[in-house]
């Protein structure tokens, strides 16, 4: 059991290289200067059918996509069953602790072979239509009555795995069991650093809820990429931990990241602060391209996994991590009251005003959707998403 000396701080030094040169790069609040970049979308990204589409064709089906988090199979010899962006996987870690993301499916007749939701221990798993048996690796161990399949060969009959690969606390996985090449590039060095930094792969998984919501699942991203809306749309919530004043944004491959100051924050106190908790005083934001945000807080981390499900809706699979578990009352008492507050900020907030966007732009009433000099991120994150779907104009 940790005792509280043991108990991991995350501190300015606990970060990697590249996060703590982005916060030294921090200005003065008075120091800001106010941005007056503007650009503009065409409504029709955020409503066409076509669009959402080539995004499913071209991104999500073509990229590296977190699917579930490290810490929710923990140990070997587990499954999990989800539904993630639209197809039925099953995930599990063998007898070695390797991670595999299966096609949810029986190689008989394509019965779902586990319905549950948790997590579970199990060495293999049972098709419950005619109990033909598989191992955490995947392989096909048992058939009943295999004398009446004379020409069935097991070795033949796996299931359907998908490239994955685990990094930085995160399962990811390229949802084209037919694809040419398993190309994990995208989740490159300078971020998997950054995530083990957060040591995402070893905190305590304190909360889960699953979001349906009426918007596009970009609409759903872009309060995370800008600081406009805090002011205004957290006005009685969060607003008066954050100074209105843009990020520092850089790019990570095709992720993004953004560092800012909590209110009143200056440069001069990170170094009377050195063994105290960062996440205090400096909030970081990523979007682990296509669709996945990370937020830090004092005292959890939340993570978004944002999946489409069509032009006008999405799903939103929020973890709030902690890092150990709540093993006093006053510990217990602050995780929960912290986890039902953000629920309450992002569902009725942020998500809501994403489903209010979504509801304005299908009735036609604008062209195009405006972004200002607080919202620069949102144009960085397009310019990355478009250079995916040109891919199928330029062939």
């Amino acid at each position: 059991m940790n005792t509280t000396a043991e108990r991991f701080v995350p501190t300015l030094a606990t970060l990697s290289a590249s996060q703590i040169r982005a916060i030294r790069s921090l200005p003065p609040l008075g120091q800001t200067p106010a941005r007056t970049d503007e650009s503009s979308r065409p409504a029709a990204s955020f409503t066409d059918p076509a669009v959402y589409a080539q995004e499913q064709r071209e991104v999500f089906r073509r990229v590296p996509v977190p699917v579930a988090l490290s810490v929710q199979v923990p140990e070997p010899q587990m499954f999990l069953a989800l539904e993630a962006y639209g197809l039925p996987l099953l995930l599990s870690r063998d007898a070695k602790g390797q991670v595999h993301v299966f096609l949810n499916a029986c190689q008989h007749k394509g019965s779902k072979l586990v319905e549950r939701s948790d997590a579970h221990k199990a060495g293999r798993v049972s098709c419950p239509y005619h109990a033909w048996t598989y191992s955490s690796e995947g392989k096909l161990v048992g058939v009943p009555r295999q004398e009446v399949f004379p020409s069935l060969r097991k070795e033949e009959r796996g299931l359907t795995e998908l490239p994955s690969r685990e990094a930085g606390g995160f399962i990811w996985a390229i949802l084209d069991a037919e694809a040419e090449t398993a190309d994990f590039s995208a989740v490159n060095d300078e971020l998997v650093a950054d995530l083990d930094a957060f040591r995402i792969g070893s905190q305590h998984l304190y909360g889960h809820k699953t979001f349906h919501l009426d918007a596009n699942w970009k609409l759903v991203i872009e309060p995370f990429l800008e600081p406009y809306h805090i002011q205004r749309l957290h006005a009685t919530t969060v607003a008066a931990m954050f100074a209105d004043v843009p990020n520092i944004t850089d790019r990570l491959g095709d992720h993004l990241r953004q560092v800012s100051g909590k209110a009143n924050f200056e440069p001069a106190q990170l170094e009377g602060m050195r063994h105290e908790n960062i996440h205090k005083t400096i909030t970081h934001a990523y979007v682990l391209f296509p669709s996945t945000v990370i937020i830090t807080s004092p005292y959890y981390i939340s993570v978004m996994i944002i999946q489409p499900r069509g032009p006008a809706t999405s799903t939103v699979e929020y973890f709030n991590l902690t890092r150990e578990p709540a093993d006093n009352d006053k510990a217990r008492e602050l995780f929960a009251r912290s986890f039902e507050m953000i629920l309450n900020v992002f569902g009725n907030e942020d998500f809501r005003a994403a489903c209010l966007s979504q509801a304005g732009l299908e009735s036609g009433a604008l062209k195009e959707v405006l972004y200002g000099g607080l919202e620069t991120p949102i144009p960085m994150f397009y310019a990355i998403l478009d250079k995916h779907l040109a891919r199928s104009t330029s062939t």
